[in-house]
């Protein structure tokens, strides 16, 4: 980018923050933005839309719903949570990620906040990566961001789902992406894997994690499992038929949330679930076609934390 073109983009995101203070924080409408920054009230109104769209402005309701704080204690009752967040839904988009990823972030930022090293794990998926994006940018080399899994596709390229480089570029803390691919050929090339120092110290890491964030993936022909090539339909069919309900970090489990004795979990290379007994794990999702993993992850105590919506949330409470 040429000097000019810098000063043009810098002089546009400052015009756009500008009008989104104006907007969001001070009050002013449309036409008064126009007279204040002497631009015509379309340019006024697409200044506010890029404030937002490049982040510069980020929208939270402070007011507590009460309905979503009565569904988050009634979930956290009935799945013995440590931590549940639940947000309103869209009626007309009820597994819209925004709101969840929001909230997710400002659990993420409490942590991060913390003057003491922690260490965060992270899963893969859209969920995460979602969350890792509605993080405002921070100074925290105290920190240690590690990933739970390989970020290796079956053809070799990267997955556009991981989200621990991401969220440690965003937050100036020192990363560990996990050095292996998601898949081994077989036990006994995993064991040689799992063997390398550098892998061993990952692991030794994320299972040693203050936070840990995950994603759920669901089974059948459209699970990211498929999706991403890692298991073939036929595959899938068959551990549907063997009882799969759900993933986590690629590791398969039943609807009782018990990791399954199968030929794909003895190949998987990421690292070992943590017990949700000694660590804070939390789960980030929505959408009906999660639910049935989502359910069977909390009956298996997974996880001990949970972020989604009141769509997702009154769906588990009805047990449907």
């Amino acid at each position: 980018m040429t000097q000019g073109r810098f000063t043009a983009e810098t002089t546009r995101l400052d015009d756009a923050a500008r009008a989104g203070w104006l907007y969001y924080v001070a009050g002013n409408t449309q036409d008064e933005i126009a007279r204040k920054l002497s631009v015509s009230r379309q340019t006024a109104q697409r200044l506010v839309s890029l404030a937002v769209s490049e982040r510069l402005v980020k929208v939270r309701l402070d007011h507590p719903i009460g309905r979503c704080m009565d569904l988050a204690g009634q979930v956290t009752d009935r799945f013995d949570l440590q931590f549940c967040e639940i947000v309103p839904s869209d009626p007309d988009a009820p597994g819209l990620l925004t709101g969840v990823a929001i909230a997710a972030a400002e659990e993420l930022e409490r942590v991060l906040k913390s003057d003491e090293g922690r260490i965060i794990a992270l899963g893969t998926g859209r969920a995460l990566k979602a969350t890792v994006e509605q993080l405002p940018r921070l100074a925290c080399p105290q920190h240690r961001i590690v990933s739970l899994l390989g970020n290796m596709m079956s053809d070799g390229s990267a997955t556009p789902y991981n989200a621990t480089i991401a969220m440690a570029e965003r937050v100036g803390a020192k990363h560990y992406p996990y050095p292996l691919p998601v898949l081994a050929s077989d036990p006994e090339e995993l064991k040689v894997l799992h063997a390398q120092e550098a892998v061993r110290n990952t692991i030794g890491l994320g299972q040693q994690a203050d936070l840990t964030l995950v994603g759920i993936g669901q089974m059948g022909r459209q699970a990211p499992l498929v999706v991403d090539g890692f298991v073939a339909e036929a595959e899938m069919e068959a551990l549907v038929a063997a009882g799969a309900t759900g993933e986590i970090t690629s590791w398969i489990y039943d609807s009782d949330g018990h990791v399954l004795d199968c030929d794909f979990n003895r190949r998987v290379a990421s690292v070992p679930l943590p017990k949700a007994a000694e660590r804070r794990i939390i789960a980030v999702a929505v959408g009906e076609a999660k639910r049935p993993a989502l359910a069977a992850a909390l009956r298996g105590r997974l996880v001990n934390g949970l972020v989604t919506n009141e769509a997702m949330a009154e769906r588990l409470l009805a047990g449907k």
